[in-house]
């Protein structure tokens, strides 16, 4: 039985769309330059730094993230970035009594953001509050530590195949592949995304099916 439902955040809970538009408006490129980027990387199975990199080859990402935390450009996240399954699904899940918790890579500052959403969540953290990324190992043994669960009873719900559903599996934890952004999108149907996930879903909402209570 599923005792606790761990969520990545980036096209599991928030919309990327702002944050592409904001790189793209610092780094003065289109903003459909962009986006076929992304469409890029996805189909190589990259992820969001390989994007950064194909624009700006010698960029150091971290420094740049300063840069523009410095400039008054650095992240935002209000309730527009939220889909708008996430309150709902979350919600219900903690009227089952399911543990909700969210976990996903991110900067300590998007850790300060979530958590000022007031989500209706256990626990909210990211890989910035923690100094581990996925799809390190490390990642996801903090998750269990924070999920209060053993690794069968613990579900990991998140889009992108090589760091959610791939190494969530290899740590023990039950998966669910989520169908949505990019990634979850390109990957959906993928054989080794569907022998590897435990459950695929469209919605967040069809998860309280899958709790067993």
């Amino acid at each position: 039985m599923i005792e606790t439902i761990v969520f990545d955040v980036g096209e599991t809970l928030t919309k990327d769309d702002r944050y592409w538009a904001s790189w793209a408006d610092w780094l003065q490129v289109p903003r459909h330059t962009v986006s076929a980027l992304v469409g890029a990387v996805v189909a190589q199975g990259g992820d969001d730094t390989d994007v950064l990199r194909l624009i700006s080859p010698e960029m150091d990402v971290a420094s740049a993230c300063r840069a523009r935390e410095s400039a008054g450009r650095g992240e935002h996240l209000g309730e527009a970035d939220l889909y708008p399954d996430v309150r709902p699904a979350l919600g219900g899940l903690q009227k089952l009594g399911i543990r909700v918790v969210v976990a996903g890579n991110g900067t300590a500052r998007a850790g300060e953001l979530l958590r000022d959403l007031d989500l209706p969540a256990d626990h909210v953290t990211t890989s910035g509050d923690w100094g581990v990324a996925k799809p390190d190992p490390a990642f996801f043994a903090r998750v269990l530590e924070v999920a209060q669960a053993d690794p069968q009873d613990t579900l990991y719900v998140g889009d992108h195949p090589a760091h959610d559903v791939f190494p969530a599996q290899r740590a023990g934890l039950r998966t669910a592949h989520l169908r949505r952004g990019p990634w979850g999108h390109y990957w959906a149907d993928d054989p080794g995304v569907a022998d590897a996930a435990d459950r695929r879903i469209d919605s967040l909402t069809a998860l309280a099916a899958l709790t067993g209570r």
